[in-house]
């Protein structure tokens, strides 16, 4: 039993994924102090409100319905997605394309679904069968 536990830890999918769990929870916190320190003090400057928490409020019966809490988080999560495309997405597709283009490898060409080939044979028998008929 303790060998198949270490069997599967030692794996590499494993540890890879370990250290891609760490990498990206200190990646995070970098995004979250960029979105927190820089980008929304200066959607704050540009709106005069630290957030969206109080836009929207709503009261029924006592309760308190907070749409603009939803629009900060979603704010959030759109800043976030966002730095994460310009700041690492975008570079590492970059780079990867330059490694790509110095090695001479080319991007293989996705495989053709078997029913769009189909379709695309029995498109093109029609067009190219003789037009007209018998009256």
């Amino acid at each position: 039993m303790l060998k198949g536990f270490k069997d599967f830890i030692m794996k590499g999918n494993v540890v890879d994924l370990a250290v891609a769990v760490v990498i990206g929870a200190a990646f995070g916190a970098v995004i979250n102090s960029l979105v927190a320190n820089i980008i929304m003090p200066l959607i704050a400057a540009l709106t005069n409100a630290p957030n969206f928490d109080s836009f929207a409020l709503l009261t029924i019966n006592g309760v308190d319905i907070k749409f603009g809490v939803f629009i900060t988080a979603l704010v959030n999560f759109i800043i976030i997605a966002a730095a994460i495309y310009f700041i690492v997405v975008v570079p590492m597709n970059h780079v990867i394309a330059r490694r790509n283009a110095k090695l001479g490898i080319k991007e293989a060409e996705p495989a053709v679904d078997p029913q769009i080939e189909l379709l695309t044979e029995i498109r093109d028998a029609l067009t190219s069968a003789p037009q007209g008929g018998q009256h």
